[in-house]
């Protein structure tokens, strides 16, 4: 994609909870104020909705979080990782220096992410949808259908639907595929099915998932990138789909970001083990 990044008001959005995340986000709007650059700073609590760019201090559930805030207004986000993995996000603190310089010299893309909707918008995520039975002490009995077209019935403890980006989260730990972020699909993933025939699904974009409970299930569960969730009673249906919205992430230059070498460094992909 390109879009030219507008730097007319930078916004850092840090996560109060994480550790020298609030040191972090006034350690960027120095080095941006030395620049001219307007910038402010904003608790993750409290968005900021005339920003040109938001860079996100925290982990991956950090970005997650501003980017279904902002992905409707449009406004690119750029991630500095204070969590584990953070598989989404572009730099570490230590690394803030060149990845300032990157911005101001115009060296970045800024790639679109597909994200997911269920009950008509109200609910997005850039991750993934989840959604479990009543009781997590047991299976719940679910039913798939894809575009009214029934496909199968899982005895699981829950699905995921995700999107490329989701790919390599929760979906992957479920022994889904690795879909690169540019495939416009969505994928399906039975948790812990009671079955050996249960495979992952990865279906065109375009397609309209519905997930429906069994009668002796009270309700289902579903949570959008882990953090919002809501109930559904059994009687009804979950329907997930592409949303009419898309998550932009400011991607700098560099080897280390490109996709396949994001899994080789931070998932070890293809790694030999050390003897």
């Amino acid at each position: 994609m390109d879009t030219v990044l507008s730097l007319n008001k930078v916004a850092i959005i840090y996560n109060e909870s994480v550790f020298e995340a609030k040191q972090v986000a006034q350690n960027i709007m120095n080095s941006f104020k030395n620049l001219n650059i307007p910038c402010e700073i904003f608790k993750s609590s409290l968005p900021c909705a005339d920003a040109s760019i938001v860079i996100t201090i925290g982990g991956d559930g950090t970005l997650l979080k501003t980017a279904r805030y902002y992905a409707p207004l449009d406004i690119p986000l750029l991630g500095i990782n204070m969590g584990r993995l953070g598989f989404l996000a572009q730099a570490n603190p230590d690394e803030i220096d060149g990845l300032l310089n990157k911005l101001v010299l115009g060296q970045y893309k800024i790639q679109s992410r597909m994200m997911l909707a269920a009950d008509n918008e109200n609910i997005t995520a850039l991750n993934d949808i989840v959604i479990k039975g009543d009781s997590f002490s047991r299976t719940a009995k679910l039913f798939l259908s894809i575009n009214d077209k029934v496909v199968c019935e899982y005895l699981a403890d829950g699905i995921i639907v995700a999107t490329p980006t989701g790919s390599t989260a929760y979906t992957l730990s479920a022994g889904g595929p690795v879909i690169v972020p540019e495939i416009d699909a969505i994928v399906i993933v039975p948790i812990c099915p009671h079955t050996l025939t249960a495979r992952p699904l990865v279906i065109p974009s375009h397609e309209v998932v519905k997930i429906y409970s069994s009668d002796n299930c009270n309700k289902m569960r579903l949570s959008a990138d882990g953090q919002n969730s809501v109930d559904i009673k059994a009687n009804n249906f979950v329907e997930i789909k592409k949303s009419s919205v898309s998550a932009k992430l400011v991607i700098p230059d560099s080897e280390d970001n490109a996709f396949y070498s994001i899994l080789r460094k931070k998932l070890q992909w293809g790694v030999s083990p050390v003897r």
